[in-house]
């Protein structure tokens, strides 16, 4: 069987769901880029990167000469200088393609804004090189002991003149033991949030191993590994912003990167629509074709409004972070909330409707399925979602 990547006579262009709809041209142009690197350099790999477990670095690379590598990072420092809103049209189009591979290129992402936005000028060389990704980054926060709360981390920076002790370790690092720029959130204070600043740590240095690689049902285009710290010196100035704003840095951090993940479910729950609309054109049963089933129309109506509803819900949110507004961060979750649990859904709903072949590697229906479920868990929970949104409507401002 050739491995179906992409539907041929069933098309959403111009109807509900296109995702181009509503766009200004500037948009529409970003994310066209974005799209055609999809369809050429992406999807082509997908299936083999699935399967062996590979790293395509070179690919990562290729999407960083088009400005993918640093999309929020200002210009003056090697980024794109682009939007909230702008970096969600991108992931959105490029997890079409594979969506395992952009979840970590926004985790990236999310990396380099972060020591762009709070590191001094001696970080400009760090963040140039991880824009055009010489550099790939890693983001270091989840702990063994210390997931969903994870203001109780343990990992701690002792100060020794100039430099900074490290020990402890973090799990489930996206890019662990390959990557080059590890941002680490340590405890060089008390207990709790205040306690917790932000420090690059360098692959090579001394004190800093890895687990062993973890064995994942999705993601596997990207490698997952423990990052332990025993005895890790490092200079005082990889410290990033300052002492106890670590955690601070972490959240705002996570705001773009709850969109982020969000726009990667919304790649995956369209392609999936897609190749879904075609199989019900072109398989038959019971003398027709399963199009031609009114349960199956509405099963496909049902799976396009949980997609668009997704969509402007992200992009909703994707906005309000972009304009500061007092809401966002509520905003952000319920979008990671809707978007990632109803993409999800969508995708396992595809594979339904293929039968039998969706079960089968040779139909891509399967991975987005495998591929999306994480996106319910990391970044934070769909359970933790709930709690920022529910804090937000029954606080007293």
């Amino acid at each position: 069987l050739v491995t179906q990547t992409c539907a041929r006579n069933f098309s959403v262009s111009g109807k509900s769901v296109d995702s181009s709809d509503g766009l200004s041209e500037e948009h529409r142009a970003v994310q066209s880029m974005a799209s055609d690197f999809a369809r050429k350099e992406l999807a082509p790999g997908r299936d083999k990167w699935d399967e062996e477990e590979s790293f395509p670095k070179e690919v990562l690379r290729e999407a960083a000469a088009l400005g993918f590598g640093g999309v929020c990072v200002r210009e003056a420092r090697g980024g794109s200088g682009l939007s909230r809103l702008h970096a969600s049209l991108i992931f959105e189009a490029l997890s079409a393609g594979c969506t395992s591979t952009t979840a970590y290129l926004s985790i990236h992402n999310m990396c380099a804004w972060m020591v762009d936005e709070f590191g001094g000028s001696h970080h400009d060389e760090t963040v140039r090189q991880m824009c055009s990704m010489e550099k790939f980054g890693s983001y270091c926060l989840t702990e063994p002991g210390a997931g969903s709360d994870a203001a109780a981390l343990s990992t701690s920076a002792r100060r020794d003149g100039n430099e900074y002790v490290l020990n402890g370790s973090k799990a489930f690092i996206s890019g662990g033991g390959e990557t080059d720029v590890y941002v680490v959130m340590v405890r060089t204070g008390g207990s709790g949030p205040k306690g917790v600043s932000c420090v690059l740590v360098e692959k090579g240095t001394p004190g800093l191993s890895f687990g062993k690689k973890e064995r994942k049902v999705g993601w596997n285009s990207q490698p997952t590994r423990a990052v332990i710290f025993e005895d890790c010196r490092i200079p005082v100035s990889n410290l990033v912003g300052k002492e106890g704003q670590g955690f601070s840095i972490a959240m705002l951090g996570l705001n773009g990167g709850r969109i982020n993940v969000a726009s990667c479910s919304l790649g995956a729950a369209q392609q999936s629509l897609e190749l879904a609309g075609e199989h019900l054109l072109v398989r038959k049963a019971f003398g027709k074709r399963l199009a031609d089933f009114q349960h199956l129309q509405f099963e496909l109506a049902d799976m396009a409004s949980q997609l668009l509803a997704s969509r402007l819900m992200v992009r909703y949110a994707a906005q309000a972070l972009d304009n500061g507004a007092s809401n966002n961060v509520a905003l952000c979750s319920m979008a990671k909330l809707f978007a990632t649990e109803n993409c999800f859904q969508l995708c396992d709903r595809a594979l339904q409707l293929f039968g039998g072949y969706g079960y089968l590697k040779d139909y891509a229906v399967q991975q987005f399925m495998r591929d999306t479920r994480v996106h319910r868990i990391l970044e934070g929970t769909s359970e933790i979602m709930k709690l920022i949104v529910a804090r937000e409507l029954l606080s007293d401002s």
